[in-house]
């Protein structure tokens, strides 16, 4: 397919997002053209089989127990400026916090990239209880880096 014609789909399927047209995948982050801004698509609510409050209607499972408590360690990836590597402690089940143990900091490039997006990218993990966060713009080989040494030390974690 020529790029001119992929550009035009593209634009056309922003266009229709935008419009209401069609609908994004539920949970899928996208950037409206329109608006200037990312926005994201409505979560689907959880569906629990059996919930944990007695069955009450509109309850969600609690996610307590998905991990075993300790500090676990991840692996050290190839952040392209530099090793990145993080600690997950957990507690009570869950992610309580992700410490960065090294990282690219070298440059002040790095320094000011990774000020701000190591601390962004823990609140989100710690919110969402799982590495399956949106990436930092302006920081996505951190960003990359980041979840992949927190799989690892998630892997370990059960």
């Amino acid at each position: 397919m020529k790029s001119s014609t992929r550009l035009s789909a593209l634009l056309l399927s922003a266009v229709a997002l935008a419009a209401g047209a069609i609908s994004a995948p539920a949970g899928a982050a996208y950037w409206s053209l329109f608006s200037g801004s990312a926005s994201q698509s409505p979560q689907p609510a959880p569906i629990s089989a059996a919930p944990s409050n007695g069955g009450a209607p509109g309850a969600v499972a609690s996610n307590a127990g998905r991990y075993r408590d300790g500090a676990y360690v991840g692996a050290v990836v190839d952040a392209y400026y530099g090793p990145l590597q993080v600690q997950a402690s957990i507690s009570g089940g869950r992610i309580v916090s992700v410490k960065a143990l090294q990282y690219p900091a070298d440059r002040r490039t790095s320094q000011r990239i990774n000020n701000q997006a190591l601390p962004e990218l823990q609140s989100e993990v710690i919110a969402a209880q799982s590495t399956r966060v949106d990436i930092v713009s302006g920081a996505t080989l951190t960003s990359e880096a980041y979840i992949r040494s927190l799989k690892s030390a998630l892997g370990q974690a059960g």
